[in-house]
């Protein structure tokens, strides 16, 4: 045979080398991926896709392959199948190992295109090759002779046989080929989704021309016919929102709004029209309601006269059992028709009460349907004028009260800013007049500490010289001194004791006269600080004269002499300090910040 001879078993299952495979073409295993579509196995029983497995019972036949320069033998039927790995996306590429040493490429090919046709043969010099079909189903018949024993020509060499194994091999071109077509198929299935919403997407309204006069014109002719109508009073609108309504197309677009309004006789006559439609249709409807219910009575009497005495003991049990259920049923749909056909009345009945409510009983003079139309009418339209003059004033208090609130927030702040303010200013205040207090508290607490000293030191010298006074009592008694000579001490001791209370008098009452003064003595007193080791007069006059051109070195003596002369020591000396100055003059009375 020059061809492959294989045949099945008796089952008539299609044999390995047939059209079916069980890589069905186009099945796409990632596609879910891409397009979320769940995937389908092909593999599953029953969906139509491959035919169901064999019975596990029944076991496929192999027989001898014979080919132009080589024989196929199949493998003992009571082995194991050969195992074969996972089969890879796209697979058009096989394995196969376990060729004779002596194989070439030409009967490789003799014994493989059977399957399909080859685009390239890769074979290796250790007795394997790879073989890429140009479809994917040929791999399942390449796999089909995996364990035949393989025999070149009548030889019994060693060379010349080798067990074949068949797999499925993993090539790059193949994995390209399916990405490939996985996104071009994607690609057809997102098209095919674009498509079906485009066409279950709603049509887009048409588009708005802008606003001018010439289009204007064209509206106006529009809105004044009752085809077009709907469209132009669209565009009437998106006009007047948009905001093209200004002093200048006023006119014009009253003119187009009064269009608008000639239309509502036309629609209450539509209306009107169609109101009369219903209640023909309700008229017929009502009649022909009335003629299926006396049909229904009809059939009802049938069913009552059958089940009397006379007809009803001839007929059957089982007659007898339908006629009945038929009687029933028949009574049901009756009774349901009488009572739409009786609300149907009532309704009618309590339109027509509304009517003659509604009537004037008085009233004996009937006025014409077309006057009452068009004072209907005209009532309506002043209506919804009025309406409309009541939106637009509301809005405008509506705006006012708004405007009203921003103004009364804005001057509750500008209130409170000031409110603040002057709160800021008076707590300024205030803490200056503490500061000042506190300065007076302090100068009179230095002034009641002086006053202490003098009259601690006035005590001391006082009795001092009561000592003293004793001491020349004594002395009078013992030298036999006159009356006179006593009193002369006393008096001197009493002179003393005024000339000291002068001094501290005169050491209280003594201040400068004015902040000039003050000022120069603060002046003094931080320039001798530099000067540790003192300076004379000449000296601190050139340095005086440099802020004050005026002054004289007279005048700083004058100054120097009228400090106290308890201080002097410590205003001038070596050990004065910055604070021992100050402290004189907060004493002298000068006041400083």
């Amino acid at each position: 045979m020059e061809g492959v001879a294989v045949t099945s078993s008796a089952s008539g299952l299609p044999g390995p080398f047939s059209t079916d495979s069980i890589c069905v073409p186009g099945f796409d295993p990632g596609l879910n991926m891409m397009t979320g579509i769940t995937p389908i196995n092909p593999m599953i029983p029953g969906l139509g896709l491959v035919p169901p497995p064999p019975p596990t019972e029944v076991a496929v036949v192999k027989e001898i392959i014979h080919c132009k320069s080589c024989t196929l033998f199949p493998q003992n039927p009571n082995l194991p199948p050969p195992s074969t790995r996972e089969r890879p996306p796209g697979c058009k590429t096989v394995f196969v190992g376990g060729l004779p040493e002596n194989a070439t490429e030409e009967i490789i090919q003799e014994v493989f295109e059977q399957c399909g046709d080859i685009t390239a043969i890769r074979k290796s010099k250790k007795n394997f090759c790879h073989i890429r079909f140009a479809e994917e189903f040929m791999v399942d018949k390449a796999i089909y002779l995996s364990g035949y024993r393989m025999r070149l020509g009548s030889s019994t060499d060693k060379k010349d046989s080798g067990r074949l194994h068949v797999d499925f091999a993993q090539a790059r071109d193949d994995f390209y080929e399916w990405e490939c077509k996985q996104r071009m198929r994607a690609r057809e299935e997102r098209h095919r989704r674009k498509l079906e919403e485009d066409r279950l997407r709603p049509p887009s309204p048409p588009a708005i021309m802008h606003y001018s006069e010439h289009e204007a014109a064209l509206l106006a002719d529009k809105l004044k016919d009752d085809s077009k109508f709907s469209e132009a009073i669209t565009v009437l609108l998106s006009w007047i929102e948009r905001g093209e309504v200004n002093r200048r197309s006023a006119n014009q677009f009253y003119s187009m709004v009064q269009s608008a309004n000639s239309h509502v006789r036309r629609l209450m006559n539509e209306k009107a029209t169609h109101e009369q439609e219903m209640e023909e249709a309700k008229e017929n409807f009502k009649n022909a309601l009335t003629g299926i219910l006396t049909q229904f009575e009809q059939i009802v009497a049938v069913f009552n006269a059958s089940t009397r005495q006379k007809a009803w003991d001839h007929f059957s049990k089982a007659q007898r059992k339908n006629i009945d259920i038929w009687r029933k049923h028949s009574e049901e749909l009756r009774n349901a028709q009488s009572e739409q056909l009786m609300g149907i009345r009532r309704e009618e009945e309590m339109e027509m009460s509304d009517d003659e409510n509604c009537d004037s009983p008085t009233k004996k003079i009937r006025v014409d349907e077309s006057a009452l139309a068009a004072q209907a009418y005209a009532l309506k339209e002043e209506n919804d004028s009025l309406r409309w003059q009541l939106d637009a004033y509301r809005n405008e208090v509506e705006l006012l009260k708004q405007e009203k609130e921003q103004l009364f927030r804005t001057e509750e702040n500008v209130t409170k800013d000031q409110q603040l303010q002057f709160l800021q200013q008076t707590m300024q205040g205030m803490q200056q007049q503490l500061l000042t207090i506190q300065e007076e508290l302090n100068n009179k607490k230095s002034e009641l500490e002086q006053a202490k000293e003098e009259q601690s030191h006035t005590q001391a010298l006082l009795k001092v010289l009561q000592e003293q006074l004793k001491g020349t009592k004594e002395l009078v008694e013992t030298n036999g001194h006159s009356h006179e000579d006593t009193n002369e001490i006393n008096v001197l001791t009493v002179a003393l004791v005024n000339q000291d209370r002068e001094n501290n008098i005169e050491k209280r009452s003594q201040g400068l006269k004015s902040e000039k003064e003050a000022l120069l003595i603060g002046i003094i007193s931080t320039f001798l600080h530099v000067h540790p080791f003192g300076a004379n007069i000449e000296y601190l006059w050139s340095y005086m004269q440099q802020l004050d051109s005026k002054i004289s070195a007279n005048e700083i003596e004058m100054l120097l002499m009228r400090l106290p002369r308890m201080f002097k020591q410590e205003f001038t000396g070596v050990g004065a300090t910055l604070e021992k100055r100050w402290k004189l003059c907060a004493f002298e009375g000068i006041k400083t910040t």
